[in-house]
């Protein structure tokens, strides 16, 4: 575990804002679909796998009642990764949605919303499975510039960013710790 972020990082989020921000964001999705009893959280992978993880434990003790959680492969419907998305296309990316999705509601996960691709690409993947009550969005960082007419639903912080900079979001399931930093771009 790194004890300091590189030279060219700055922390916005510690571990403790993070936990902070996924529990509000929890709370936020319980009132605004009364209750938890209806809904799947899809987490994009892999960071918005493990956060969509996260909430589900977390919603799960707020409500008590189970939420499932499940890995969401956008791959084979990203319209600029077309290596990816022609190996992908061969699988089923996204064995854990269930077959039936009709009365959920299903909550798309991901750690950072910039152009708005990735998540269009996680609606794809939603509804080629079947047609949900509704689809929502919960961001772990919104930092703008979007490309598409995309607005996530519940949001842990925004993050005013130059299109220049990067995002990074570590968790400790993937990186060994938990926080989000801005890397700013190469001097030229």
């Amino acid at each position: 575990m790194p004890d300091q972020l590189p030279d060219d990082e700055v922390l916005v989020m510690d571990a403790d804002a993070m936990r902070r921000a996924l529990t509000r964001i929890c709370y936020e999705i319980v009132e605004r679909n009364r209750g938890a009893e209806q809904l799947l959280l899809a987490g994009v992978r892999s960071r918005g796998a493990q956060l969509a993880a996260r909430m589900a434990a977390r919603l799960g003790e707020v409500e008590r009642v189970a939420v499932p959680a499940v890995d969401l492969d956008v791959r084979a419907y990203r319209d600029d990764l077309v290596e990816e998305r022609f190996e992908a296309q061969f699988a089923d990316p996204n064995p854990g949605l269930p077959e039936d999705l009709s009365g959920l509601t299903v909550i798309i996960v991901d750690d950072v919303l910039y152009t708005g691709r990735t998540t269009r690409a996680a609606i794809d993947a939603v509804m080629d499975v079947g047609r949900p009550a509704a689809v929502q969005l919960a961001v772990l960082v919104d930092r703008g510039h979007r490309e598409l007419p995309i607005r996530a639903d519940f949001v842990g912080k925004n993050l005013p960013t130059a299109v220049e900079e990067q995002v990074v979001v570590r968790v400790a399931e993937v990186d060994g710790l938990d926080e989000v930093a801005i890397r700013k771009a190469a001097r030229r």
